[in-house]
């Protein structure tokens, strides 16, 4: 799946008010232009979506059945 298509699935099923959805779509969109971006510049934004991943926490406690 590549970042449009996910984009398209978020939309089709209210994604956008699920930010782990938001942080893939993110890593997909860096993943599509690592080719065409400095290593320096990939690491930083790499760093930036874990940093996002990570402030997320443990979002998923309690509606596991909804999410899994």
């Amino acid at each position: 799946m590549n970042s449009k298509e996910l984009a398209q699935f978020m939309e089709a099923t209210n994604g956008i008010a699920k930010p782990w959805l938001l942080v893939q779509l993110r890593l997909k969109k860096l993943q599509e232009r690592k080719a065409t971006i400095s290593e320096d510049t990939y690491a930083n934004e790499l760093a930036d979506i874990h940093q996002d991943l990570m402030n997320l926490g443990e979002w998923w406690r309690g509606i596991e059945e909804e999410v899994f």
